[in-house]
């Protein structure tokens, strides 16, 4: 591990002088590529210097002990410096595990209604209300792309986009089959029901960054309309963009204007396209999954929402919260954090595995 952390720590004094060339501050491209790679860098050359720095007061420490006036104020100086750098050699693990190359973007989310008819459609719009409830509290900025409601007010799909930088390494955790157990409202006799809703957190991509051949689109435009005609638009504003080789639909019709419809659209269908591909590469790596919490499978149940008894589990790392009303109300922190938390672990675990075997 120090001979990665030495490397680090050159490589982020060489992008330090880079920066400061006048051949590269005058290239904005390059001058941001570089200081994107710094600032990745500098909270794992950060550590790495308080990690040395006590090590070497615990050695400094150690020489003290020699003289008897100063063993007792040097043991405990040393008994400190050393449980510091512990809990550093612990922090640089962490920071120099592989990094999801898309934690940083803003993302995408698609809920749709599963099983349960109606009630599905009803807690898909409870879990729209929860993730807007969650943005909000996090001052992240949430605008509606597409949505399709029911004359109940239960949402049949939701496409909305929460911009906002590492929005996706927080809101990942969320994809796959959330399910419901409550009594719905229109059941007179009180049985509880079981539903289901599927949630996609995509990373948000530009259509640039995902190559999308114009000649493999088909665009059409409608009118916007909602249930009970709502947000019914006077004009053709809202967009369709199939991607003809293999199918994909997005629609996009919240905002007035065409242009930006369209602009969404191609950029929530090279997200969905590149989801895809990602899929097929982990299906193509399925072992990798082991040191994974989770798939981010769409298929795969996740949570269960009991109302009745007040809980909500998390399958994936079998924790149980009796604090529903909450959760609903956007409180999702000990859910993402324990799971980031169980990950890290996972990871750690492969990590030192690996190392032990020389891999």
């Amino acid at each position: 591990m120090l001979d990665k952390l030495n490397a680090v720590a050159l490589r982020f004094e060489e992008l330090k002088s880079s920066l400061e060339e006048p051949e590269v501050y005058m290239n904005p491209e390059l001058y941001q590529k570089l200081a994107r790679e710094a600032k990745e860098l500098e909270p794992v050359v950060t550590a790495y210097r308080q990690y040395r720095n006590r090590l070497q007061d615990a050695e400094d420490a150690l020489e003290l002990m020699a003289d008897p006036e100063m063993r007792e104020l040097a043991k405990e100086e040393r008994a400190q410096a050393e449980e510091d750098a512990a809990r550093l050699e612990q922090e640089l693990k962490l920071l120099l595990l592989p990094k999801d190359p898309n934690d940083d973007r803003s993302v995408i989310v698609e809920i749709r209604g599963g099983a349960g008819g109606e009630e599905a459609a009803l807690f898909a719009h409870s879990l729209f209300r929860m993730y807007s409830m969650y943005a909000e509290k996090r001052g992240w900025k949430l605008e509606i792309a597409n949505l399709n409601e029911t004359e109940l007010g239960g949402v049949k799909e939701v496409s909305f986009v929460i911009e906002a930088f590492g929005a996706y390494s927080r809101l990942k955790w969320e994809s796959g089959v959330h399910r419901v157990q409550r009594v719905p409202e229109t059941e007179g006799s009180g049985r509880i029901h079981t539903s289901t809703v599927t949630v996609a957190v995509l990373p948000e991509l530009d259509e640039v960054e995902f190559h999308l051949d114009p000649n493999d689109l088909q665009i059409d435009t409608f009118r916007s309309s909602g249930a009970g005609g709502q947000k019914v638009n006077k004009t053709s504003s809202a967009i369709r963009v199939t991607h003809l080789p293999t199918g994909t639909v997005v629609e996009c019709q919240d905002e007035r204007s065409q242009y930006k419809n369209k602009d969404r659209a191609l950029k929530i269908l090279a997200s969905r396209l590149y989801e895809e591909e990602l899929r097929k590469q982990n299906s193509a790596v399925a072992a990798d999954r082991k040191s994974q919490v989770g798939t981010g499978d769409r298929s795969e149940r996740i949570r269960t929402y009991n109302f009745p008894q007040g809980r909500v589990t998390d399958h994936r790392i079998g924790l149980t919260l009796f604090k529903i009303d909450a959760v609903m109300d956007g409180d999702l922190d000990d859910f993402i954090d324990a799971l980031i938390t169980a990950d890290q672990a996972l990871k750690l675990q492969a990590a030192e595995d690996a190392s032990e075997t020389g891999a």
